[in-house]
This record gives C-alpha cells, sequence and structure tokens, in this order.
C-alpha cells in the first residue's frame, strides 16, 4: 500500500474542528512563489498548481524510468498547501485578495534531495514541453503553531482564525507572523469539485509564548 502522508501524520493533515497547539519539524517542498487574486481565472495563481503537480508526478512516477532516487518508496502525493501574507497587514485582510503574495506548495517525500529535484525538473521540462523554472526546492521550518480544520467556503475563514487566535490567547501564547513564520493553508478538498460549504481545510498560524 503506498504511503500516505495524510493517514500516517493525521496531526498535521486531519486536526479536529477545534483549535489545537502543534509544533511542525522541518518539510521540504516543492514550491511557486507569485502574487494576486488565487480566483482569477488562468491567472498566476493557478499557472503554479499545474507547475507544482507537474514535478510531483515526475518524482512519483520516476519508479517507471531510468532514474533510481536513493530511499524511494511509493507513496500518495501529499495535498496542496498555500503560504500566504500581504504586505503591511498582520494576518490576513481577504477582501483585498489582490494583494495576496503567497506561496503555493507540496511537500516532498524526505528521501528526494536537491539533486533529485533539479532532474526532476529537467525530465518534466523535457517531457511536458513547459517551463518549470519558477519551481524550487524550499525547506520551511514551521515550529510552534495553532491550528483547526475548518470546513466551508475559504471567505469564512475569519471566524475559525478568531477561534484560533482565542485558544492560544487562553494558553498563554500570542501571535507570531513575520516576514518568515506565514499565515498557512492545506487544502484536503478540491475546490473545482467540491461545493464551497463542503471543503475542508486546515488553517495554521505561527505562534509563540507570551
Amino acid at each position: 500500500m503506498a504511503f500516505d502522508f495524510k493517514r500516517e501524520y493525521k496531526e498535521f493533515y486531519m486536526p479536529k474542528n477545534k483549535p489545537g497547539i502543534v509544533t511542525v519539524s522541518s518539510m521540504n517542498y516543492i514550491a511557486v512563489r507569485g502574487q494576486g487574486d488565487p480566483n482569477q481565472e488562468d491567472g498566476e495563481y493557478n499557472q503554479s498548481i499545474g507547475l507544482l503537480y507537474g514535478i510531483a508526478f515526475t518524482i512519483k512516477m520516476s519508479k517507471m524510468g531510468d532514474r533510481r532516487i536513493d530511499g524511494y518508496f511509493d507513496y500518495v502525493v501529499p495535498p496542496l498547501e498555500g503560504f500566504w501574507w500581504q504586505d503591511g497587514v498582520q494576518g490576513i485582510d481577504y477582501a483585498c485578495k489582490e494583494d495576496f503574495q503567497w506561496i503555493s506548495v507540496i511537500r516532498l517525500p524526505d528521501f528526494v534531495t536537491a539533486d533529485d529535484f533539479a532532474w526532476a525538473v529537467e525530465e518534466a521540462t523535457r517531457k511536458k514541453k513547459t517551463d518549470f523554472s519558477k519551481t524550487e526546492f524550499f525547506t520551511y521550518d514551521e515550529g510552534l503553531c495553532v491550528q483547526c480544520m475548518h470546513a466551508g467556503s475559504y471567505d469564512d475563514e475569519p471566524a475559525t482564525v478568531a477561534r484560533m487566535h482565542e485558544y492560544m490567547e487562553s494558553q498563554g501564547y500570542v501571535l507570531d507572523i513575520t516576514s518568515q513564520r506565514m499565515h498557512h493553508e492545506i487544502y484536503l478538498s478540491d475546490a473545482r469539485k467540491v461545493e464551497p460549504e463542503r471543503l475542508k481545510t486546515v488553517i495554521r498560524h505561527p505562534i509563540r509564548k507570551g
């Protein structure tokens, strides 16, 4: 059976629908950076998703070709994630989506090295006749966070975020969003196929002791 990150690391991918504190270790990702409204049809954000999955499946399917990645095991490609911020705003202003800055990511298994990633970019470029130069090997050490499962539309996230912040303060923590520690979302639903009220999204905010 293929290794499934969501099943094996439920504390990171399947939290309860009430806030909790979690420490997230350093992870490697495929990443694409950009800016602008993610809802823009054929916009930069939607284009980034195609680039991410192009590299993700090139690595996953390397077992079918000549590339032998040391330590490879079969796995389910992890869900799409995103780190979000807006210049001059602590947190997120959902009314100004055109001001979003983002890093769109998909987690990499630990066996994937920077050299393996570079090979995948070259291989995907050759096979798919697409420019994958915007993708990067990105390492992020998230550390101490408050998180919660959000059910429903992305536009309704502020209510969940408010509950997260109320909880963290009750536990003696304060928000620690900086240029290096960002609003983080993990998308467990495909917004193209699921009604907004049925979407499931993990929301995670960095915190520190007050």
